[in-house]
């Protein structure tokens, strides 16, 4: 691989990475996801964050720093504000999960709505790109004359080459692209108002530019040095996993994403239906078929708040019910039932105004009890999205924080009766995009990857007590918010 410098934009934080010519980790920094709101939401904070990111350049060792040839910039795929010629701003750089622009889609007829998903491949929402272009050309009127949509990957390479361009994968996650044709639709714009002249040219993750000249002297890097628009963080992770068809990427970080590697969009009624999300791979080789959790990582900050624990205290609360759990010392029938829709609903629903439950609350209910039902309503949930697939995995490979909480990972094996190939090796998506600006693949085995094996007489008890609660469980999901 070539020395790279990766830049992952993430959710709830910015992961900065230096990697070297065998791949090593030679510097990295991560820092809060910075933001700031406007009138309509929340929006990111681009000084800061483009001063970290150039922060991270400078304070890298000369002798390191000389060595770089890639920078490769990854990040959430719905996010992105109008980048004018000049790469001024024509409006704020949207949020992915910002729903500022819904009205725009809120006249929809049934027959648009799936027009939308045969070009698209994508549920009419409005996390996804379209609405929110809609919105922010709406309000720049002229002043967005020549503006184009860049996600805030793409602006951040925009910034290092005075280019606008977008890179596939991310593409595919604005509603816009037409899936079969590799190209924007004018069909999918024209339903929002808009020309597709607002959308820039579309390139692969591994056609990288060259480092505009005023950022490579600002930063002390190269002048050879090529910049690259890795693409959407999850399909990236794929890379860095070395996913190969039929298996399954479990990535988890803020939200949990399910992604499998196909040879064809899956574009039918019942795909539709299912709200599965279908894209380009960043490698161009492969189509993806995907699902979105909203409520992953970020259970941890949500548990901390609710049950007023430090993190330590909650890492040291999850250790203790694990090592209790595989000992066979948890009583299921005293765990109360949670609903973990904190940041919303995942497929099949969609609602970003889906809200949690919790059933099964007793006078003796204690906070561990609630962190135990909150990890089991996850497991439950990623089976039920699972399911909406047309095809199950013969390998499941989790990357992400879920490595680091044995609780999480030993619930969902068991339950699923499906053991886990889970990577010890963090960053694995900054990994996938040091591999794809060097154009050169990953393997499995390089993530180091320990397995999370299913126990026959926890997966029969769990088996027991998910038939138990199935139906106050469906009505749980049913709750209006």
């Amino acid at each position: 691989m070539l020395p790279t410098i990766t830049v992952d934009v993430g959710t709830t934080s910015i992961k900065l990475c230096m990697f070297g010519a065998g791949g090593g980790l030679v510097a990295s920094a991560r820092h809060a996801t910075p933001t700031v709101q406007d009138a309509w939401g929340e929006i990111y904070d681009l000084e800061s964050l483009t001063e970290a990111v150039v922060d991270f350049i400078r304070d890298l060792e000369p002798s390191a720093r000389a060595t770089v040839k890639r920078v490769a910039i990854t990040g959430v795929g719905e996010s992105g504000g109008l980048v004018r010629p000049d790469l001024s701003l024509a409006s704020p750089m949207i949020l992915w999960h910002d729903h500022r622009g819904a009205d725009y889609l809120a006249p929809l007829e049934p027959a648009d709505r799936a027009l939308i998903y045969r070009i698209t491949g994508l549920p009419v929402n409005a996390n996804y790109g379209l609405s929110k272009v809609a919105w922010a050309a709406g309000q720049a009127r002229g002043a967005g004359n020549h503006a184009q949509w860049l996600n805030i990957a793409e602006y951040l390479a925009a910034l290092m080459t005075g280019q606008r361009w977008s890179e596939y994968s991310l593409a595919s996650r604005t509603m816009a692209l037409d899936l079969s044709l590799g190209k924007w639709s004018v069909e999918a714009c024209a339903l929002v108002g808009l020309d597709v002249g607002i959308f820039p040219e579309l390139r692969n993750a591994v056609d990288g530019s060259a480092i505009a000249g005023g950022y490579a002297r600002e930063t002390g890097l190269p002048e050879d040095v090529r910049i690259h628009v890795a693409g959407h963080d999850h399909m990236v992770g794929a890379v860095g996993a070395g996913l190969h068809r039929g298996e399954l990427l479990n990535s988890t970080g803020t939200t949990e994403g399910l992604l499998f590697l196909r040879d064809a969009p899956s574009l039918d009624e019942s795909s539709e239906q299912s709200k599965l999300a279908n894209g380009l791979s960043c490698t161009g080789a492969d189509y993806t078929l995907f699902a979105s959790i909203p409520t992953g990582g970020s259970a941890f900050a949500t548990l901390q708040s609710m049950l007023a624990m430090t993190a330590e205290q909650l890492s040291a609360c999850i250790i203790t019910l694990h090592e209790r759990y595989v000992a066979g010392q948890v009583d299921l029938s005293a765990v109360p039932l949670v609903l973990p829709q904190f940041r919303g609903s995942p497929p099949p629903t969609k609602r970003a105004s889906a809200r949690g439950v919790i059933a099964g609350l007793r006078t003796d209910t204690s906070a561990e009890d609630l962190v135990l039902g909150c990890f089991l309503g996850m497991a439950l949930q990623f089976q039920d999205v699972l399911q909406l697939f047309p095809t199950q995995p013969d390998r499941i490979k989790v990357i992400g924080p879920a490595s680091l909480n044995p609780l999480w990972l030993q619930l969902k094996a068991d339950l699923l009766g499906t053991p886990l190939s889970v990577s010890q090796l963090n960053e694995v998506v900054s990994r996938g995009a040091q591999a794809l600006a060097s154009d050169v693949s990953c393997d499995w085995d390089s993530c180091q990857p320990e397995d999370v094996l299913v126990n026959d007489r926890r997966h029969a008890r769990l088996g027991e007590w998910h038939a138990e609660n199935q139906p106050q469980w469906e009505y749980l999901k049913g709750v209006p918010a």
